[in-house]
């Protein structure tokens, strides 16, 4: 087959062709065929979700990591909810805020969003299940954005911080300009601004645990979701093929590795982030 002599004495796939709906499970069948580990930059929760279900038992018996959404959208948010979190064995509820002074889509995202329509999942009660987003709200961002009015969204990071962490609810929202962005579709694709390819478009990502009464804060801020997640995927794959990942399996971010230590490694090139 075409894909097993693509990944032909390979040690790592690394998967950046989306939608993923579409290409992830024929590319983890042939990593699994020879036997490497796998990587892919979903946002689509349909997709990561059936790596999951689909893969799970295959990837611990063949002794390979499949690591879906290591990227800006799935990726980082787990990180730096398994960062807030620390030492809680368990949380009452993950919340999640993005937001972005622009977002200007590529080719790619405008197919995944064709291809991935009707309602997304949120973590409710403990449960997985397809829903209505919540209802909009105020977010206080951490500077520069501070006050933001943002909507409930829903990326790849609710399936994967499921799938490890204990909580009963997880909700993620956007501020609202954004969204009509990449719901316009005069918005043009993104323009790099420097040497490193990277464009103008800055982000913070805003990751709330709460326990009771406690509350605990990771933030992380940067340029361009696109440019991040490209580092954010490499330093996965570098750790993986080292020897340094905690577990086989399809896994996640924070469950694979050392949470804080992995969003060290990308500061201060690729974003900076804080603990609260």
């Amino acid at each position: 087959m075409s894909l097993d002599r693509a990944v032909l004495d390979a040690s790592a796939v690394i998967n950046c062709a989306g939608p993923f709906i579409d290409t992830a499970i024929p590319i983890i069948e042939a990593a699994l065929r020879s036997g490497i580990q796998y990587f892919d930059v979903a946002a689509e929760q349909a997709a990561v979700l059936a790596v999951f279900e689909r893969f799970s038992c295959a990837a611990k018996q063949t002794g390979v990591v499949i690591a879906p959404a290591m990227a800006f959208y799935g990726g980082l948010g787990d990180l730096l909810a398994t960062a807030a979190m620390g030492d809680w064995s368990a949380a009452d509820e993950i919340l999640i805020g993005v937001t972005l002074d622009s977002w200007k889509p590529t080719r790619g995202t405008r197919l995944t969003g064709q291809r991935n329509p009707g309602q997304r999942f949120i973590l409710s009660h403990g449960r997985l299940k397809r829903s209505d987003p919540p209802p909009p709200r105020s977010w206080k961002f951490p500077a520069p954005f501070g006050q933001q009015n943002v909507v409930g969204v829903s990326f790849a990071e609710t399936i994967t911080i499921s799938r490890h962490l204990r909580t009963s609810q997880i909700h993620a929202y956007m501020k609202e300009a954004p969204i009509a962005d990449i719901r316009n579709p005069d918005t043009p694709v993104p323009a790099a601004v420097d040497e490193s390819g990277r464009s103008s478009q800055t982000f913070v990502m805003d990751v709330i645990a709460r326990k009771g009464d406690a509350e605990r804060r990771a933030v992380a801020r940067g340029q361009d979701i696109y440019a991040v997640t490209a580092p954010i995927v490499v330093e996965a794959a570098q750790r993986v093929v080292n020897g340094l990942a905690r577990t086989t399996g399809v896994v996640a971010a924070g469950e694979v590795f050392d949470a804080q230590d992995f969003l060290r490694s990308l500061a201060p090139g690729h974003l900076s982030f804080e603990i609260r």
